[in-house]
């Protein structure tokens, strides 16, 4: 076994190749090299080798040949691995956060804090590896019934380009607490911390073969990983259609599968609402990740009583912050791409166009040539029916609604394919209850709305996907159940 105290090379290989069993694979002559960008300065920082067929099978059948050792391990015995590997990417921030804000352009501390939050969910898992499997039913006094819960054995997790490592360790932790094993693909646009976390694992004392890495785009090789006969579940974040395509091959192979899918979360602002609150949360929100985030709040549904002074609010606050560069920790970063800066862009013009107004933003800074910057955006005289309310925009822009009566607000908040996350800011509490209670969508916030810990599960309603992570309900998802009835007579 490794030694714990394993720390990362920051030089890069020259060519990121997938990883299996804790080792840079070689790429062959002909493989497609493609490149990871900057998104702040749009200068290469790394390149990759896609991952060929062959080598996806090859991963998959490592991970599978590895999952029997892993599995029958202790469970204490695989807490006390999943700890040490907390201890290993918290050594290590300085190193994975910097390449994180490379690779995705998020700034420094918010790299910074993904790092934090990987680690935690390493150690949150570790310590429950030995704390939850079946129970006893109660039968006829000649018969004894009790349930296991059994891992699945290879899990594919396909991972979104907005937080890598975070979202990596996610779907990650628990599949290793139950005692799966996993094969990764994270996006082509930010390969580089992920490929790195697997070699650290391994080095901490991750048996090789229980984390494995392919890269490369989903049509090929996320198509290879979730099609292959070894893999018994899957897990998916990304777009509505991207995940479409997975359900279907899920269902045609009979396997399980989580997916997060997106959302296009509303919060309800009352008449009596603290408005210094729910404006720092309206404008959190183009703050994380740029605006980049499913979770995000960007249906803001305001009483028209308090609506002109609660907007004034959050345009002095998103006048206040700052865009840059990830290694200059402003309060925004870039989009991860041309296209996502344009699509954002284009959105922000069909809105004007549909009748809503700009209050601030709405365009590239002003004083940079190059990245792909969209500055942090409000948009008021929005109704709901407009592309801006109904879409995810996916970039730093917040869009708020008038509304006259609570009953109404809640029924648009509800009229959205999405059910992901919600919120409200009420002085009432009853009226907060009451509101939590009709709104569909698998998390509701009340007068806050900021990230909850690992702790607490996480997943959405309708279009937004199926299933849960975090919390001890996501341990449950990447289990099986198996229950098993004795004749004692």
């Amino acid at each position: 076994m490794s030694s714990p105290e394993a720390t990362l090379d920051p030089q890069l290989p020259e060519v990121l190749t997938a990883v299996i069993g804790g080792q840079w694979t070689v790429a062959s002559p002909d493989a497609t090299i493609r490149p990871v960008y900057d998104p702040a300065t749009e200068q290469m920082v790394a390149q990759f080798a896609e991952t060929p067929m062959g080598v996806v099978d090859t991963a998959v059948e490592n991970a599978h040949a590895a999952w029997h050792g892993w599995a029958n391990m202790a469970p204490l015995e695989r807490g006390r691995i999943l700890t040490r590997l907390a201890e290993a990417i918290r050594r290590n921030v300085e190193t994975l956060a910097t390449l994180e804000s490379a690779d995705t352009g998020k700034p420094i501390s918010q790299a910074r804090g993904d790092i934090a939050v990987t680690a935690r969910y390493l150690e949150y898992y570790g310590g429950a590896c030995d704390k939850f499997g079946g129970t006893t039913l109660p039968q006829a006094a000649d018969t004894f019934a009790y349930t296991v819960r059994e891992p699945y054995g290879v899990v594919a997790h396909i991972t979104p380009w907005n937080a890598p490592i975070s979202q990596m360790m996610r779907g990650v932790a628990p599949c290793l607490a139950a005692g799966n094993t996993v094969v990764v693909k994270p996006s082509e646009l930010t390969p580089i911390t992920t490929s790195l976390v697997a070699i650290l694992m391994v080095e901490a004392g991750l048996p090789a073969g229980v984390c494995n890495i392919v890269l490369g785009d989903g049509p090929t090789v996320g198509a290879a990983l979730v099609g292959h006969e070894l893999v018994r579940h899957i897990a998916f974040t990304g777009s509505v259609a991207a995940g479409q395509s997975v359900g279907r091959v899920a269902a045609d192979r009979i396997v399980g599968c989580h997916l997060e899918l997106g959302g296009k979360s509303p919060t309800i602002v009352c008449s009596d609402a603290n408005l210094e609150r729910a404006a720092h949360a309206g404008a959190l929100a183009v703050i994380r990740n740029s605006g980049q985030s499913c979770f995000a709040t960007t249906r803001l549904f305001v009483h028209r009583s308090v609506h002109d002074e609660f907007v004034e609010r959050v345009a002095i606050k998103m006048q206040g912050l700052t865009v840059g560069r990830g290694a200059d920790d402003p309060d925004l970063g870039p989009l991860v791409s041309a296209v996502q800066r344009d699509r954002v862009l284009a959105m922000i013009e069909q809105a004007t166009s549909d009748g809503a107004q700009v209050i601030v933003g709405g365009q590239p800074p002003a004083d940079r040539d190059t990245g792909f910057f969209v500055m942090p955006t409000l948009i008021a005289s929005v109704t709901n029916d407009m592309a801006v309310a109904q879409q995810e925009v996916f970039g730093p822009v917040q869009s708020v609604i008038a509304f006259d009566d609570v009953d109404d607000a809640i029924l648009q908040a509800n009229d959205t394919p999405y059910g992901l996350s919600a919120g409200v800011f009420t002085s009432d509490i009853s009226r907060a209850h009451r509101i939590a209670h009709q709104l569909q969508a698998g998390q509701v916030q009340i007068n806050r709305y900021a990230g909850a810990g690992v702790e607490v599960p996480f997943g959405g309603y309708k279009a937004s996907g199926i299933g849960r992570e975090k919390g001890i309900e996501a341990l449950l998802g990447y289990t099986q159940l198996k229950s098993v009835i004795v004749a004692l007579d």
